[in-house]
């Protein structure tokens, strides 16, 4: 079984990740500038792209370092992944 985490397409894996607790956004430098997102129910979802099981569990790690209570963890399929729409110019 390999040990990789990269997509079939090459690229990192997405993954999301949720705890208990509100981090300010200062702190996506930390996660190797992850996204995140605070949510009202008093929970922070760092959501990103991860190079490897090894990164993954460095993430992991970090938020185990600071006392953050882990919500989940969640791999996100690169097929979910919709591209953002491109700009529409005016022409007026």
């Amino acid at each position: 079984m390999s040990e990789r985490s990269e997509s079939q397409d090459g690229g990192a894996d997405r993954y999301e990740i949720r705890v208990r607790g509100h981090l300010a956004p200062r702190w996506a430098t930390w996660f190797d500038g992850m996204t995140l997102t605070r949510h009202d129910d008093g929970t922070t979802v760092i959501h990103g792209p991860v190079a490897d099981q090894s990164a993954l569990h460095g993430l992991l790690r970090r938020l185990s370092d600071i006392g953050l209570p882990l919500v989940s963890v969640t791999a996100i399929p690169a097929s979910a992944i919709t591209p953002p729409e491109p700009t529409r110019r005016s022409t007026s």
